[in-house]
């Protein structure tokens, strides 16, 4: 298959061939680096190898030359703070241009698009990630702990943790009742049992204690009503 093959070499050639000495350089200066062009021969040359076909040498120069200008626009274009975001972008389009290949090869199709239990699986799942969260921070928006005051313990969070830790936490729920693999749930609630309440015992605060239990209970809840639903 096009596609996996492709992804390999792209898997090789981004990652395990691309040490983070070239990845400075390139950082650095950027299209004047030698790295970015030794680089876009080795995705070029393993894309051939990869698909090891004559007929198929098109496939591997279009890659090298679309991995160019997506780094090349990548480095002209990123800064400090937006680094992180370019990575994905970057990744991202060089995924789509792979997978626009494989569906030039009619490797893939749309059909999944008329599947109604695969639609059913991808509402649920977007239900649970910011929708879900919102309706659980107005369920709890009553009982919000007081900010950290002179009679308060101070607690260190990193930003917007508590969101994106409950928004993995339902999708992995979900995810474990869909393969009927109910232990993983078990395994969930214990293991978010250990980790955050061990930091609420200590801090001794019996209402943010509270809080956090039915925020959690409301987010494992959900997800799994969700799951049963679906199924």
């Amino acid at each position: 298959m096009i596609f996996i093959k492709l992804i390999l070499a792209h898997l090789l050639g981004d990652f395990t061939l691309q040490p983070n000495s070239w990845v400075a350089d390139k950082e650095h200066n950027k299209l004047k680096s030698k790295f970015l062009y030794f680089h876009v021969l080795i995705h070029t040359i393993l894309s051939f190898i990869f698909l090891w076909d004559l007929q198929l040498w098109w496939v591997a120069v279009l890659v090298g030359f679309t991995h160019f200008i997506i780094d090349a626009a990548k480095l002209s274009f990123q800064n400090v703070k937006t680094k992180k975001r370019w990575f994905f972008i970057d990744q991202l389009l060089h995924v789509l241009v792979i997978a626009g290949v494989s569906f030039y090869f009619q490797e893939f199709s749309f059909n999944f698009l008329q599947n109604q239990e695969f639609l059913k699986i991808i509402m649920a799942a977007l239900f649970l990630t910011t929708p879900a969260s919102i309706f659980i921070k107005l369920l709890l928006s009553s009982w919000t702990p007081a900010p950290d005051g002179p009679n308060n313990i101070q607690t260190e969070s990193l930003s917007s943790a508590g969101k994106y830790i409950g928004i993995l936490e339902r999708l992995l729920v979900f995810t474990f009742i869909m393969v009927n693999h109910w232990e993983g749930v078990g395994f969930m609630v214990a293991a978010k049992s250990v980790f955050r309440f061990s930091d609420l015992a200590q801090a001794k605060q019996r209402k943010l204690t509270e809080y956090v239990l039915i925020g959690t209970l409301l987010s494992f809840g959900l997800a799994v009503l969700t799951g049963i639903i679906i199924k």
